[in-house]
């Protein structure tokens, strides 16, 4: 199959990825094969190309923002039909039995592995996954609108959620990139005031554009009191942004 294929992290601009030919995956015990139709590209890819993030698997296919059809199966696998469409996200695989998993909270799993970082990715006509990690995909998404829900779209609804936020509530937002454009839609559907601070003025305007009752700097007081706010910030494993309440 063709993917892009890093061979060896460098700088962007250095073009360190290669289109190359490599043998077509093949699914083990439990898992499914996904003919790639789209993959979103996420800020993380490219902590991957550059080193970022230390490298865990060389040469790598990144890639984790995946949607395609499955077209085979390892053994044992049988959540799915052959064709379902399906989405493959950052979070590859978890350990099951750290403290973490056992209390329903494997994002923060001590040993897990992630899709295009320690396991190749979706920058390639084909991927595997195990299936108690892949999503079935609403057919209200197309493809392209589908991809970045599962990265951005995973992060902003599960801190969402945890706010606690309910209707007619007031919501801060530290930060305002791709989770909070997703999450922000999913609030004022839910009818909350949604409040964004942030350093990029394109980004204020982004968040007022996109229904913020109110946008400013970083460090300004927004204008009424908080209910809880999300402070949207990278970290390595992608585990969640901070919510806080108040």
């Amino acid at each position: 199959m063709k993917a892009c294929l890093l061979k060896k992290p460098g700088p962007i601009e250095s073009n360190p990825l290669v289109l190359a030919d490599v043998p077509n995956p093949q699914p083990a015990e439990g898992e499914v094969l996904v003919r790639v139709s789209h993959c979103g590209v996420c800020r993380t890819d490219l902590h991957v190309v550059e080193a970022e993030l230390p490298p865990r698997k060389s040469p790598v296919i990144p890639g984790h923002q995946v949607v395609g059809t499955i077209e085979a199966f390892g053994a044992g696998a049988h959540k799915f039909q052959a064709g379902a469409r399906v989405g493959v996200a950052w979070l590859h695989h978890t350990d099951g039995t750290c403290q973490y998993c056992r209390s329903g909270a494997e994002n923060l799993c001590d040993n897990p592995t992630f899709t295009g970082y320690s396991v190749d990715g979706g920058y390639a006509e084909y991927v595997v996954a195990p299936e108690d990690f892949v999503y079935p995909i609403p057919q209200a998404f197309s493809d392209d609108q589908a991809a970045p829900l599962l990265c951005a779209g995973i992060i902003g609804f599960r801190c969402l959620r945890l706010s606690g936020i309910k209707s007619g509530g007031k919501l801060g937002f530290y930060g305002f990139g791709a989770a909070a454009h997703l999450a922000i839609q999913v609030a004022l559907h839910w009818d909350a005031d949604v409040y964004a601070m942030t350093r990029d003025a394109r980004h204020q305007r982004l968040a007022l554009d996109l229904g913020a009752k109110w946008a400013g700097d970083t460090f300004a007081e927004p204008p009424d009191q908080l209910y809880a706010a999300i402070v949207f910030a990278p970290s390595e494993n992608k585990r969640s942004a901070l919510v806080k309440g108040f």
